[in-house]
């Protein structure tokens, strides 16, 4: 004991120890936090459409994996499934080039507005990929028999995909 009261009052003999400890404290958190929240976000841009070519199959999939991940980690959910489906596919807005002519024949006036894709590479330059809408989605939990742990699948589906409750349908 008296060794380690030795010890002790060495590190508190040395200049600015409590910079030393408070530095010390702050990495400790980091690694912490780091190791355990490094991969659980959950927005479906940043985290869906990293593979520019992803199907739609691939997307539902990809949710369907996320989603279950998350629930099962709700106290006494247990065994789940989730199947998800969509209203329709991706869609996405391109770039145009607008060219509009207006033609005056003696009292008539024809205006003619001609819109082209623009192209890079023989390819369509896309503005803006638009994810598929979700129409419902199915989850089959053991642990839904109990109305409080339906009621927290409930919500965390609501949350996680921004859907309604109504389209939502939780079953044990």
């Amino acid at each position: 004991m008296n060794k380690l009261k030795d010890v002790w009052n060495k590190f508190k003999s040395v200049k600015h120890f409590q910079i030393y400890i408070a530095l010390l404290f702050a990495i400790i958190v980091c690694v912490i936090y780091f190791s355990f929240f490094k991969n659980t976000n959950t927005d479906k841009s940043t985290n869906l459409s990293t593979d520019a070519n992803l199907s739609t199959d691939e997307y539902v999939e990809t949710l369907e994996n996320k989603l279950c991940n998350v629930l099962s980690n709700i106290s006494g959910v247990g065994q789940v499934d989730v199947v998800i489906t969509l209203q329709s596919g991706f869609s996405y807005v391109y770039a145009t080039d607008t060219e509009t002519k207006t033609t005056t024949s003696g009292t008539t006036e024809t205006t003619i507005t001609r819109e082209d894709v623009l192209l890079v590479s023989n390819e369509p330059v896309i503005i803006k990929e638009v994810f598929p809408e979700i129409k419902g989605v199915v989850v089959v939990a053991k642990g839904a028999e109990n109305i409080g742990i339906k009621l927290n699948i409930l919500s965390a589906v609501e949350t996680a995909l921004e859907i309604e409750a109504k389209d939502i349908t939780i079953l044990h």
